[in-house]
């Protein structure tokens, strides 16, 4: 049966790239490039980052969009904004990119890690709601850890893969104790939750556009917000904060050298007009897999749950022990097929194994069984 799949994915390969997942370009990128050469606008100023927000917010159907230089560079910005401090605490699954983590570390807040639902690999809400009853207080309509006396300011969702969280059981719980809810949905430009883009839902979202994303700026991301005035702060913010006042140089508040240039954004706004065709190709990728592997009693790829429409960002294989996943490894390794771990529990890593945690058992078991396989949209155009 072995020798089956690995006789399918060389016939589904072919000469194609077998890297994990490479930015494809097959539309206006380089005419925008080339207008923003024209033009001299290649750093903040022009007009393809105001027009590449406006994209996304007719995509996403998010009222406000701020783009910014990086997922990472969102996520900080919106922490310092609320006014995270070390005298906090932000909930966020140990399951993710080490980036999560860090953007909450920029601000010498403490992560506070929580285990995934399986059928999800995002924050489980049953979890979530047992441990915060477990190890939280409510004063002042606030909630605070009754263990370190830190008050628990947000959660931090991720849609881990681009597979949408349970999204709407977990706002109720944020609402419940009056904590904020960002959505990390940087793996997740393209995908939806009962109809709606993913970033949505809760009170901030963050998408990424990195080189390695659905669709690339070559290194950006955006912020989803429903307010105005707070899109206007978190702009004004991203730009070192400068006042707008002829020949002068004031600043009101420490700010940040966050904003999106005009190069990144004319790249953006060429991918955004080709997004249907590269998330067909990527869900084509993802049939082509399940159609692979259906036989195969040692392992499954991970499919979207109910309500759910995935942009299958790294299409994901879950073996059924640790050691049937070392045994394919080798294969594929052979055969020069690119592959990747899933994310390490954060927990595990040294830079923050001090952090409070509830008890991880999915997310550690969830590593130790999967790998992400080769994903790019070339490979079913």
């Amino acid at each position: 049966m072995t020798q089956e799949i690995v006789h399918n994915l060389d016939k589904f390969f072919k000469k194609k790239n077998k890297s994990l997942h490479n930015p494809i370009f097959f539309g206006n990128e380089l005419k925008y490039l080339k207008r923003c050469l024209d033009d001299g606008y290649v750093s903040y100023v022009g007009k393809f980052v105001k027009k590449f927000e406006l994209k996304l917010s007719l995509y996403t159907k998010s009222k406000y969009v701020v783009a910014t230089s990086s997922g990472t560079s969102a996520l900080h910005l919106i922490l310092d904004y609320l006014g995270a401090s070390k005298k906090d605490e932000i909930l966020v699954p140990a399951f993710t990119y080490v980036a999560t983590a860090n953007a909450i570390k920029y601000c010498n807040a403490t992560p506070n890690f929580l285990d995934i639902d399986k059928s999800t690999l995002g924050v489980c809400p049953k979890k979530l709601d047992v441990y915060l009853k477990k190890i939280s207080f409510k004063k002042n309509n606030k909630t605070f850890n009754k263990f370190t006396k830190k008050q628990i300011k947000a959660l931090i969702i991720v849609h881990v893969y681009g597979i949408p969280c349970k999204i709407s059981e977990i706002k109720k719980i944020c609402k419940n104790y009056n904590i904020f809810l960002i959505e990390d949905a940087a793996e997740a430009v393209g995908s939806f939750y009962k109809g709606k883009h993913v970033g949505t839902f809760g009170d901030y979202g963050v998408l990424s556009f990195n080189g390695n994303k659905t669709i690339t700026t070559g290194g950006g991301g955006a912020i989803l917000l429903k307010k105005k005035y707070e899109a206007e702060n978190l702009r004004h913010l991203c730009t070192h904060a400068k006042l707008k006042i002829k020949y002068d140089h004031f600043h009101n508040e420490i700010g940040f050298n966050y904003k999106m240039i005009n190069l990144a954004a004319a790249v953006g706004c060429a991918q955004l007009e080709n997004i249907k065709k590269i998330l067909f190709a990527k869900r084509n990728n993802f049939k082509m897999y399940l159609k692979i592997f259906k036989n195969y009693k040692y392992a499954e790829i991970f499919k979207e749950p109910k309500n759910c429409y995935s942009n299958y960002w790294l299409i994901t294989l879950i073996f059924k022990s640790k050691n049937k996943k070392k045994q394919f490894i080798k294969i594929l390794e052979k055969k020069r097929i690119s592959l990747r771990y899933t994310w390490r529990p954060l927990n595990q890593l040294q830079i923050f194994k001090n952090c409070p945690s509830d008890k991880l058992e999915n997310s550690k078991n969830i590593f130790e069984r999967s790998i992400n396989l080769p994903s790019s949209p070339d490979l079913s155009l």
